[in-house]
């Protein structure tokens, strides 16, 4: 950190194999009561119609996000977006939102979905400022935590 307390500027890049641990030591923090595997994710990375990202803030993983295109779909689904603490509210998960809709874009899709926890209002309003609505509730979908999701859409290109 800088003098004033500042944070270093978080890079998006890529995400590859090697940062597997890091994503998933976020994940295990940010989502304690249903955080994926380090198989899924591995799987995730390593998946054709995906893209993952992380953003890189003096050499650590703070951020990550993942976005899944079948080839030939016209909807793309935005799987994760997790943003550590020190980052939040600095741009970091418009940046990687706005990369994944750009990339779902990129690959044709013309409607993007995913769901957020019904406890997570400040997700609710990044998704919103960026074009999503509500467009239904899967009723305890958050396990061990019993928690809805929210299934927000966004239509049209990004």
């Amino acid at each position: 950190m800088t003098a004033e307390g500042a944070r270093p500027p978080a890079v998006l890049r890529d995400a590859t194999p090697d940062d597997l641990a890091a994503i998933m030591m976020l994940e295990h923090r940010l989502f304690p009561g249903d955080a994926w595997s380090s198989a899924m994710m591995a799987a995730e990375l390593a998946a054709p119609h995906t893209r993952y990202l992380v953003a890189e803030a003096a050499g650590d993983v703070v951020g990550y996000a993942g976005l899944s295109v079948l080839p030939g779909s016209p909807q793309a689904d935005i799987q994760t977006i997790g943003v550590d603490a020190p980052y939040r509210r600095l741009g970091v998960g418009t940046a990687l939102l706005t990369a994944l809709l750009d990339e779902a874009e990129r690959r044709g899709a013309t409607e993007v979905l995913l769901e957020v926890r019904a406890d997570n209002p400040s997700a609710q309003a990044l998704y919103a400022r960026h074009g999503f609505t509500a467009i239904a509730v899967r009723p305890r979908y958050y396990q061990p935590d019993d928690v809805d999701a929210i299934v927000m859409r966004r239509e049209g290109p990004a």
